[in-house]
């Protein structure tokens, strides 16, 4: 520091860079952040603050602080993110019974809550109370005939509508972040990528409001999706109030990682589950550390939302269901098919779904949003309305389809017919043959599958919140229930064929058509976003079906099995490449035989590397460098001569320390010299005054040779995130590879569009 005061006294040299600029160190909006740097950086406090604390009591509690903030983050998120989707879980079980009626005596109460409090309510018409009433009774004082049955009809297409309205309206007018899904974004923005106000809290605000209509007016999708990123929105929020968070973007993407294991926490009610999906699926950096705050996040999620209890039944979930008999050896023939069609299901979805998504963005379609969401609500409703497994909320159809079977139950799939001697337990009813009820709901579920598969094709990325995991796992629920009661009744009336014979004896309990519901979910949702071991593990906690693993997990390898054999991504990595992030999927693999200097930039015909000096370039020619490029960083040589490198500077840091200096510091003109040495020398009395910015220059950039191949580069910004890689040759300075570079080479090797992989 010595030398410095001395610089400093002789008036001719500025060091201001002795005190921090603000924002230097930032990043802008859709770039990349230099994992790097965040890390030595942390590690730079942490030592600091481990010196500090040893100076006093006061700086040793203020270290204490510190180590727990990360915890009392996690307890925060979870905390919100339960709560919030304990409101949703309830608003949208009211507004899905409002298309159909209302109650009369607390307008607020659910069909479900309004017979609850009923005294009139006999078990076997438990959906049935004088409290609830039909808009049709309401209106005309008739449940029954042509005329109710017309005006229940159009009131739901209108109440359909008018929250589909709402929605896409809300999301256009105040927070266009707030569509979709929100995990192709998450992964790209955990991946190291800044959207700004993609986790803000408007978006929070919207995207809550927002799913809930969404989700009650009817159409083909799911709020788990949206959940997960309502989760991240609040990690966002919280990692504002700790500057260990919000100054360091490498922190606040550990932050990110473990709320978004809260949100499938609280969506699935398994917080198991969310910690190894958040681990398999969209985290990109997951430290030990991250692992132990995202268990302690889910858990506090999943405590909060069990403390709301939402479904009434004093579990997390929806779906939970117990099964009375175990599966056997010759059904996992039937569930490797399952696995098959939700492999077949997956492809489909992707590719149909990408079509209409790049259609959309490449002609009028995309200029008229609201109008799309209409047209597909009010097609939705129109077709969904006269099937009962359609009209219905998706969650309660899987959940039906789920069930097993018992005494007790009234549903049409349970119509069979029973022998007037049965004197069985009740929670043992051999398999029956299947009663009229059981045809008639086979043929409705056939038309929901066709439905449902052809509606989530259309539905999956319009402008309002929409998940994809409850509609993919209606389609393989209807797809196991009708293969269940094939089996079943294959299994009744040829129990003497060799396949059921050791297993199956008459007047036995044999198959759970029920369970093959749950194994065609768990194939559905696999073939679709490629998961395996996060999605057994969701759906035995989802269920509660431990001892039925085996038949999930066989479901989901075979159908991702399926789904790869026709291309590689799921439908999150397709979404990225659609929208162009730069987003390094770390599960790719690059396999062709190409050279770094394949790859560099300049190439031949291009003009040079636009680069600065070490101690021979003005303000001016700096200020003018930044306005004719729109490069984000530039290398630092010796001389244009020699080109020997010294270091890498980011164009927003010199842009910022510019700007700094020239107000801060009298005598900083355009003619002056900026020098990135440690011992500039003495300038003439008469000369304007020097800047010294080495304190802003990255010394130690990461340098491949011109001779390194291709695929230790790929390598090398994979796994240190890297933004750019200089090329060097014996010391001297050839080009630069960035990340958009290696995504557009490998765009280019797999026969792509090496010019779609701009953001967009």
């Amino acid at each position: 520091m010595g030398s410095t005061g001395e610089i400093n006294g002789s008036g001719n040299l500025m060091d201001f860079l002795d005190e921090p600029i603000p924002d230097v160190g930032t990043y802008e909006d859709f770039h990349t952040i230099d994992w790097l740097r965040e890390k030595s950086r942390d590690t730079d406090r942490h030592r600091k603050i481990a010196n500090k604390s040893k100076e006093s009591i006061w700086e040793f509690i203020k270290g204490l602080l510190d180590a727990w903030s990360g915890w009392v983050v996690m307890l925060l998120i979870g905390l919100l993110a339960g709560t919030l989707a304990g409101v949703i879980d309830l608003a949208v079980d009211w507004m899905t019974d409002l298309k159909e009626g209302v109650c009369l005596s607390a307008f607020w109460y659910s069909h479900e809550q309004c017979c609850w409090t009923s005294n009139e309510t006999t078990f076997d018409d438990r959906d049935k109370c004088p409290q609830w009433q039909k808009w049709s009774e309401l209106m005309v004082g008739r449940s029954e005939g042509a005329s109710a049955y017309v005006l229940n009809y159009f009131l739901y297409v209108m109440w359909a509508l008018t929250f589909a309205f709402l929605a896409v309206s809300l999301v256009r007018v105040f927070a266009p972040y707030a569509c979709g899904s929100g995990i192709p974004e998450i992964k790209t923005i955990l991946s190291g990528f800044i959207i700004r106000g993609y986790l803000g809290k408007w978006t929070l605000l919207i995207k809550t409001v927002t799913l809930v209509l969404a989700v009650s007016s009817g159409l083909s999708l799911g709020k788990e999706g949206p959940l997960v990123h309502v989760a991240c929105c609040c990690g966002n929020l919280f990692s504002g109030l700790f500057s260990k968070y919000s100054k360091n973007e490498a922190k606040r993407r550990e932050v990110l990682s473990a709320a978004a294991a809260a949100g499938v926490s609280v969506a699935f009610g398994a917080p198991i589950g969310g910690v190894l999906f958040s681990l398999e699926e969209v985290s990109y950096y997951f430290p030990l550390k991250t692992l132990w705050r995202s268990f302690f996040a889910a858990l506090v999620a999943a405590f909060t939302l069990r403390s709301i209890n939402p479904f009434g039944n004093s579990r997390l979930v929806l779906f939970y269901v117990e099964y009375h008999t175990p599966w056997y050896i010759a059904e996992l023939f039937p569930f490797i098919l399952l696995g098959v069609f939700g492999g077949l299901w997956g492809t489909l979805f992707v590719r149909g779904n990408i079509a209409w998504c790049h259609r959309r963005k490449t002609t009028l379609l995309g200029k008229y949003p609201v109008l799309e969401v209409i047209a597909v609500t009010a097609i939705t409703a129109i077709v969904a309305f006269p099937n009962p497994y359609t009209r219905r909320s998706t969650s309660e159809l899987i959940s039906e389809l789920f069930n097993d079977c018992g005494a007790l139950e009234s549903s049409q799939l349970c119509d069979y017919i029973n022998d007037s001697n049965m004197t069985r337990p009740i929670d043992d009813i051999p398999d029956r043959p299947a009663g009229p009820g059981v045809y008639a709901a086979l043929w409705q579920l056939a038309l929901a599958l066709i439905f449902k598969i052809v509606i989530t094709i259309f539905t999956f990325g319009m402008k309002i919140p929409s998940g994809l995991f409850i509609p993919s796992m209606a389609v393989g629920a209807i797809a196991g229930r009708i293969v269940g009661i094939g089996v079943e009744q294959m299994a009744y009336h040829h129990h003497d064929w060799i396949i059921f014979k050791n297993w199956c004896r008459p007047g036995a309990d044999c198959v759970t058509p029920g369970l093959y519901a749950m194994v065609g979910a768990a194939a559905c949702l696999g073939g679709v976003t490629r998961m395996t071991v996060s999605l057994v593990v969701i759906m035995f906690e989802l269920t509660g079906g431990l001892e039925y693993i085996v038949p999930l997990m066989a479901a989901a390898v075979t159908s991702k099995w399926v789904a790869d054999a026709f291309g590689k991504e799921g439908i999150y990595e397709s979404h990225i490449q659609l929208n162009g992030y730069p987003f390094l999927d770390v599960k790719d693999e690059f396999t062709h035989r190409t050279l770094a200097t394949d790859v560099m930039r300049p190439r031949r015909s291009e003009p040079p590397l636009v680069v600065l000096t070490q101690d021979s370039t003005t303000v001016e020619d700096v200020e003018t460098l930044i306005k004719d490029t729109d490069y984000n960083g530039f290398p630092v040589v010796v001389s244009k001569e020699s080109e020997r490198l010294i270091g890498f500077i980011q164009r927003r840091d010199l842009l910022l320390a510019i700007k700094s200096a020239r107000q801060k510091q009298d005598g900083v003109v355009s003619s002056s010299v900026v020098y990135f040495i440690e011992d500039a020398p003495q300038s003439p009395a008469s000369s304007p005054q020097s800047l010294k910015l080495r304190r802003i220059l990255n010394l130690c950039p990461f340098t491949v040779t011109d001779h390194t191949p291709m695929e230790t580069v790929v390598d090398i910004f994979r796994k240190l995130g890297l933004r750019q890689c200089l090329v060097t040759r014996s010391g001297r300075l050839l080009g630069i590879i960035t990340k958009k570079d290696v995504l557009r080479h490998m765009a280019q090797m797999a026969n792509q569009d090496p010019e779609s992989i701009l953001f967009n």
